[in-house]
Order: structure tokens, then C-alpha cells, then sequence
């Protein structure tokens, strides 16, 4: 699925809020209480293509509504992979920038059948700042924080496009989540409610670099939500080659955080941990890991590194990779290897929109590479 990208030579006009990036109670909307929950039932449940398509609304109220808001907040650029398989959707927002989301299908188990769960990983900002060594999404920088309403639109539209049912979130695409906190704790309101997604908290994760203040009043959240620590290293001269962030919020000031949000929680969390050759994949770091998922009651995903197109890093060995699972298991640690998934259809963050913007950049006219 693809569509004609349009060129703008003119600077970008200020854009109107998005009906999704507000609860019914703040909607721009006269008339009596009821016409909230209708406007919330064509959006979540009817999924309305358009405010026009509201058809139990007054004409009144579709065009008032109509001049206040805006209705879509991104449109399908590409989609890679198979119906039975990992797809990646990239997606141009209305200001001409590109995101990313991933529909990770559950795998088959030992009699080969599949669940009923699809997962999708979302992107919360337009590029990333961070600066993460394997990582593609920061490649282009970092542009702007998302609003709530143009991460609740990749589950509706991913949903859309794939005829799939959503029921697990992995906030663990483009951006930091935690840095864009207040839009990110917005769109989980619209997704936990009854009157919006629906999605529990218990089936969302959230996964940051290590931002320790944040994770400090993510703890203090009401919502039952998962968090993933993007670790990486399991001492600080190691995770400093590979995160940046390690420099602000070192391994003392990290763990200290996890473990306090692991005491209010009282929720076992998930410390990710991509294997790179000759970086972080030796025996002495899984032993210091080990001692780290102990302290946190934290389960292990172990990941070898996906091929991004010019970054040196390198995936190691399955002997590497297995040694080092069993460091883990053997200091009884739980620990899995995601196999890769994606890994042809450039499923690592970012993969997709550095092709689409080489692409862009390709067919712009001289003209607009000169005024851009």
C-alpha cells in the first residue's frame, strides 16, 4: 500500500489539534453530554473514516467539529512483510514526517499453533536524541515529540491496514518514550479507557534508555504498565560505547530508580539487552547482568544485533550468544533469545524512514533542496 507523497514548498502551516489528542471531556463540542460518548463510539468502536460519516450527529455539530479539529493524523506511506509475519508500517504524519510502527505476530508454540496475540511496537517521537550506538532512529536527529493523538492513530490505523486485533503495546519504536512523558501518559489514558482502545495496562510496556527521573514518576502512576530498561551493558565503561544517556544517569543512578519503581509496582520487569560482537557479549558481562536481573526481580531478552545499514556493529556467533544465555540461565536468571524477526523487512527502529527520507531527498527538484 502506497500513496503520492506531496512536495511543500512553503513552510508547514501551524496544524489544528487532533480529535485524537484530546478525551471526549475536553472536546471542542456544544450540545448535550451524550453527543461525546456518540462522537467516542464512531471513533473507537465504529472507527469512522471521517467526522462526515457520523451520521447520528446534527449537521451542526459534524461542521463545527469539522472546523475545530482535524480528523486524520497520518496516512499508510509503506508496508513491509506478509499477513502471517512481522509487518512494518511507515507512516507520514500531515506535517510530512515519518514514523514507524512494527505488528509483531506471537510466535508458534510446540505444536505449532499460533495465538490470538498481535503486538504492536510504537514510535512516540520523530527521530530520537539520544544518541543510541545500534540504533537507526536517531540517525536523522532528533525533530519533534509526537502529540497523544498520533500515537493512539498507529493502533487505529495499524488495525485498519492489517485487519488484525491489537491486544499487547510495546512503546519501543522511534524516540524515547519517558521524554515525551506528558503526550505519552495522554495517549495511555485514550488507550486504557473503556471509551477509547481498550487496551489494558498489563498488556503495555513501556521501554526507555535509562531516563531515572522519569522512571521515578512513572512509578508513582496509577496504571499497572510494564517497563523495559534498554540496558546493554551491564557496567558503565561498557554501556557508555553503546548508550549515551549512561554519561547522565550512570548504572548507580539507574538501577537505584528501577528498583523503586520495582517496589511500588511490585511488577517484574524486562531488561533488554542487545548482543553485539566484541562490545558486550562476553562472559563477564553476563555476569555482571545476571547480579543486576537478580537485585530487580527482571527477566532477560537477549538480542542479536539487526544489521543497520551504516553502523560497523556486528552481530556475534549462536556459539556467543548461546554462551552467554547460559551464564544467565545458569545463575538462574530468566532469559530468552528473540530470534529475529523483521530482519528483511528492516524491522530495526528507524530502518524504514532512512529509506523513505534517502528516497525523498532523491526526487526532491533542486529548487526545493535549495529553499528546504
Amino acid at each position: 500500500m502506497a500513496f503520492t507523497r506531496r512536495i511543500l514548498y512553503s513552510p508547514v502551516k501551524p496544524l489544528r489539534p487532533l480529535l485524537l489528542d484530546e478525551a471526549p471531556e475536553e472536546w471542542n463540542l456544544f450540545g448535550p453530554d451524550y453527543r461525546r460518548q456518540q462522537v467516542a463510539e464512531w471513533l473507537f468502536r465504529k472507527r469512522a473514516g471521517s467526522i462526515g460519516e457520523m451520521s447520528n450527529l446534527p449537521t451542526g455539530v459534524r461542521q463545527h467539529l469539522e472546523a475545530a479539529y482535524d480528523f486524520t493524523a497520518l496516512r499508510p506511506a509503506r508496508v513491509t512483510g506478509s499477513a502471517d509475519t512481522t509487518r512494518k508500517l511507515l507512516w507520514e504524519l500531515r506535517s510530512g514526517d515519518y514514523v514507524e510502527s512494527v505488528l509483531i505476530p506471537a510466535s508458534p508454540d510446540l505444536f505449532g499453533e499460533r495465538s490470538d496475540r498481535f503486538t504492536l511496537c510504537l514510535s512516540t517521537q520523530v527521530g530520537c536524541a539520544y544518541g543510541c550506538k545500534f540504533c537507526a532512529s536517531g540517525l536523522e536527529g532528533w525533530k519533534r515529540n509526537l502529540t497523544p493523538g498520533e500515537i493512539v492513530a498507529q493502533i487505529l490505523e495499524t488495525e485498519r491496514v492489517t485487519g488484525k486485533k491489537i491486544n499487547n503495546l510495546v512503546f519501543m519504536g522511534m524516540g524515547e518514550p519517558l521524554a515525551n512523558y506528558e503526550n505519552l501518559m495522554k495517549a495511555l489514558t485514550i488507550i486504557n479507557a473503556s471509551w477509547g482502545v481498550g487496551i489494558g495496562a498489563r498488556h503495555i510496556t513501556i521501554s526507555t534508555s535509562g531516563l531515572a527521573p522519569q522512571i521515578r514518576e512513572l512509578s508513582e502512576q496509577p496504571l499497572q504498565i510494564r517497563l523495559a530498561l534498554s540496558l546493554h551493558g551491564a557496567t558503565d565503561e561498557v554501556r557508555q560505547q553503546i548508550m549515551p544517556v549512561n554519561r547522565k544517569y550512570p548504572l548507580t543512578v539507574l538501577l537505584e530508580a528501577c528498583a523503586d519503581y520495582q517496589a511500588k509496582k511490585r511488577k517484574m520487569m524486562t531488561l533488554e539487552y542487545i548482543l553485539i560482537e566484541g562490545v558486550n557479549d562476553s562472559a563477564e558481562q553476563a555476569a555482571i547482568l545476571a547480579k543486576h536481573a537478580r537485585r530487580l526481580h527482571a527477566k532477560v531478552n537477549l538480542i542479536p544485533y539487526n544489521t543497520v545499514e551504516g553502523l560497523e556493529w556486528r552481530r556475534p556467533s549462536d556459539f556467543s550468544i548461546d554462551r552467554f544465555a547460559g551464564v544467565l540461565t545458569g545463575a538462574r536468571v530468566t532469559a530468552t533469545v528473540r530470534r529475529e524477526k523483521g530482519h528483511d523487512i528492516d524491522a530495526a527502529c528507524g530502518q524504514l524512514r532512512l529509506k523513505q527520507l534517502k528516497v525523498d531527498r532523491d526526487e526532491l527538484p533542486e529548487v526545493s533542496r535549495i529553499k528546504g
